[in-house]
């Protein structure tokens, strides 16, 4: 057999992890345990039966893509603004204070001034899957929590944005970054702009005229997503902004909530091979080596982030127990953490070693908060029946 073909490799990945989902069922567990552990045990750095990731990474891409644009759907455009209004002075203040950690930690440990800022900076993000996927946004006093975290984690992608340019065009002039920056923020509002009058003018009529075929309703969906997703990328902007502004953009109609339900198992088809590549990338034998920074920066990610995110919470008038909840949603390091370790170690500004310590502290507090969470708040994956909403 042909071990390199996709379809080996997903037969691969989508046995084993239901293999690993029902273990993971039966003793209690998370089941994004599962999809990473699998990762680790059969990727290339374990028994390397599933060893072409790049492939798999751009198609797992994709999932994060639809997560977007569900959440766009979910969500009305007043409702977007007043709370990224609310949600921007907090996403600032925290992202400074992470930066702070993390470059701490890192230079306390050795490693160089421009390493250690570069860690500090992939430590600034909280994870929109684990923070999206574990949120049971149907359930009505989830309602506020759920714009509130959308508001932080876009703050948070327009900054990841600005990190990456600036990693990308380490070795270019900093005046042409500089405007590569600024010409992207800008496209923004041309795009957000564009997208609404695609909406009301053609995508509205066309739903509104052919809505009795669901299958043309289903390929407009998907067609709209994936296509303002690569006119965001084209902009300098990432993916992801653009299916949100996708999702938003036709969340007024109501057919929008037709499409949710529809593409919800597309969606979980596709990260459910992100949190797989998670694991996989992941070089086991190098742990060794960052084991003792990772363990540190981690527990500091997993204690400090909720803390400073229930404080600034409080400060702009949030109760006390939605900061909390809401502190330990967003407790983990992201899945740009990683892409900035890639990056970074592409363009020869950190080496190995930051890269891989960058990596296992993503990696731990994913684990680690992805219990917190599930065993004790409402999510879609409770094990409790107490907790489980959807």
């Amino acid at each position: 057999m042909d071990i390199s073909t996709v379809t080996y490799s997903f037969a691969l990945i989508f046995t084993g992890a239901a293999v690993l989902a029902s273990i993971a069922l039966y003793t209690r567990q998370p089941l994004i345990i599962a999809y990473i552990a699998l990762g680790a045990a059969i990727g290339p750095f374990g028994l390397s039966m599933v060893t072409d990731l790049k492939l798999l990474s751009d198609i797992a891409h994709v999932g994060i893509i639809f997560l977007l644009f569900l959440l766009g759907l979910d969500m009305q455009p007043q409702a977007l603004w007043s709370t990224l209004r609310q949600s921007t002075i907090v996403a600032l203040i925290s992202s400074a204070a992470f930066l702070g950690m993390g470059y701490g930690v890192a230079w306390a440990f050795g490693f160089t001034a421009q390493e250690s800022l570069i860690i500090g900076a992939a430590m600034m993000f909280s994870s929109t899957i684990i923070g999206i996927k574990l949120l049971p946004t149907t359930v009505l006093h989830h309602r506020h929590i759920g714009e509130l975290m959308i508001g932080l984690l876009l703050i948070q992608d327009l900054i990841a944005i600005i990190v990456l340019m600036i990693l990308l065009g380490a070795n270019s002039d900093p005046e042409e970054v500089g405007k590569s920056v600024a010409l992207s923020l800008l496209s923004l509002p041309l795009l957000i702009g564009a997208a609404l009058a695609i909406v009301r003018f053609v995508l509205l009529p066309l739903i509104a005229r052919f809505d009795r075929f669901h299958e043309y309703i289903f390929l407009l969906a998907i067609g709209w997503c994936l296509g303002l997703s690569e006119a965001a990328h084209m902009l300098g902007l990432s993916a992801e902004i653009g299916a949100f502004i996708a999702g938003i953009s036709i969340a007024t109609s109501p057919i929008s909530q037709y499409i949710a339900v529809n593409l919800k198992p597309l969606r979980d088809f596709f990260l459910i091979l992100f949190f797989f590549s998670v694991g996989a990338r992941f070089n086991l034998d190098l742990l060794s080596q960052v084991i003792l920074p990772a363990a540190l920066l981690a527990a500091l990610v997993l204690t400090l982030k909720p803390t400073i995110y229930r404080f600034l919470l409080k400060g702009v008038s949030e109760k006390r127990v939605l900061a909390w909840d809401l502190g330990f949603r967003l407790g983990q390091a992201s899945e740009f953490s990683l892409l900035i370790a890639y990056v970074a170690t592409t363009a020869g500004l950190i080496g190995a070693n930051a890269s891989l310590l960058i990596q296992a502290t993503t990696i731990i507090t994913f684990v680690v908060s992805s219990y917190i969470v599930v065993l004790n708040y409402p999510t879609p994956i409770a094990i409790s029946d107490k907790l489980r909403r959807d």
